[in-house]
């Protein structure tokens, strides 16, 4: 069997780390590791895999939880499957690029020809959509409305905008009327929109913002109070007849299932590059179909993240919608979704959808001149924070 020779690393702009695997035949592998505003410390972790694992048969599999070894421990995953890894189920299988197939077939074939996907409007405030406006800004109309209609003929049928501003405990009423007239704003261009509360929003609010979203309904809500309240989801996702959809924060089948259990969760949302890479997304997607629970996989992250979940979703019946990172606020500067691959044709996006990735591997061709050449002096990206009025911290 052939072994790993070679695991390097490279953090790239906007906020990216990818991962790339070598084994002794000189076969290559790419992943993505991922984790925003905690580089350095998945950068410590890949050093200490890099030790241990180099030198090891490139089919032994790997798995323990917390954000940070899941994160690191996904790009190797990803990078593995890329390469010619099989699963820790079924070891038999040889997996993707040295065979010449698409990773999908892997995983028992495609269930589906194309992929239904979502693009993001606005930024981390909702009030940040005016940072835009030098862009899109035309007097006489709204800068959502424009916004919306650019990512329409982009060719999306569906974005995601985070719902309301950083709030308190309890705060005024009044401070949940925008995201209302934010969704009537999109729904009115004939588009679907989900509302991300982003974990942001406390209890007294959630429950007053989730119903007076649902006459207007959204896509789905997004993380309507942080996955630390299990209960307190389930009570609010009882209240509202609007999916509940979470996941992003959850980093295994173990942290997760609870919330299938206890029928909080509608869709759910793990994040590839957060909860062990392929191998443990596979799991997560059958076990949530068991409970007739829907796949929507996050990832406002880079192009090889992106790629890993098309295979996913490719081969996985309860998949509904994947998220997009193409022109996402993080992505300021010249690097965007479409950077660092030779085939960023792969990501035209036609009447909601894209087309299955049919490359070997992950299906797309990474420049690793490029990746080389941003990553000489890239910097570590910070998670920003919001104080409230009072100087008090916020949830971002």
């Amino acid at each position: 069997m052939p072994n790993i020779a070679q695991i390097d690393y490279f953090r790239v702009p906007p906020r990216w780390l990818f991962v790339k695997i070598t084994d002794d035949a000189g076969n290559v592998g790419w992943g993505e590791a991922s984790l925003e505003g905690h580089t350095n410390a998945v950068e410590g972790c890949l050093d200490a895999y890099i030790e241990r694992y180099t030198g090891m048969d490139a089919e032994i599999g790997f798995y323990r939880g917390g954000p940070v070894l899941m994160s690191a421990m996904a790009g190797i995953d990803i990078a593995l499957w890329d390469l010619k890894v099989v699963s820790l189920l079924a070891k038999v299988m040889r997996v993707a690029r040295k065979l010449g197939v698409p990773i999908y077939q892997l995983l028992g074939g495609k269930v589906r020809d194309k992929i239904k996907v979502y693009a993001w409007i606005g930024g981390d405030r909702p009030s940040d959509i005016a940072n835009q406006a030098s862009v899109y800004y035309l007097p006489s109309r709204s800068l959502l409305t424009q916004i919306s209609e650019a990512r329409k003929s982009q060719g999306f049928t569906s974005v995601k905008m985070n719902g309301t501003e950083d709030l308190g405990w309890l705060d005024s009423p009044s401070a949940l009327d925008d995201c209302v007239e934010r969704l009537k704003a999109v729904k009115a261009l004939g588009m679907d929109a989900g509302i991300d509360f982003h974990g942001r929003v406390h209890k007294p609010m959630a429950k007053q913002l989730a119903k007076a979203l649902e006459p207007h309904r959204p896509l789905f809500i997004e993380e309507p109070l942080l996955s630390e309240h299990p209960d307190a989801i389930k009570a609010l996702s009882q209240l509202t007849t609007s999916p509940i959809a979470l996941g992003e924060r959850l980093h295994s089948r173990w942290e997760i299932r609870p919330f299938l259990e206890s029928g909080a969760v509608d869709i759910l949302q793990p994040d590839i590059s957060h909860c062990g890479g392929i191998s443990e997304m596979r799991r997560i997607a059958a076990m949530a179909e068991t409970y007739d629970v829907a796949l929507a996989p996050h990832c406002p992250l880079g192009p090889i993240a992106l790629a890993a979940n098309v295979q996913i979703a490719a081969a996985t019946p309860n998949f509904v919608i994947q998220e997009m990172s193409l022109g996402i606020h993080y992505n300021a500067g010249s690097q965007d979704l479409t950077s660092y691959t030779h085939n960023p044709e792969v990501w035209k996006v036609t009447g909601g959808y894209i087309d299955l990735l049919k490359g070997p591997g992950l299906g797309i061709e990474v420049d690793e001149d490029q990746v080389r050449k941003f990553s000489k002096d890239a910097k570590a990206w910070v998670s920003p924070g919001f104080i409230g009025p009072g100087g008090e911290v916020r949830e971002w």
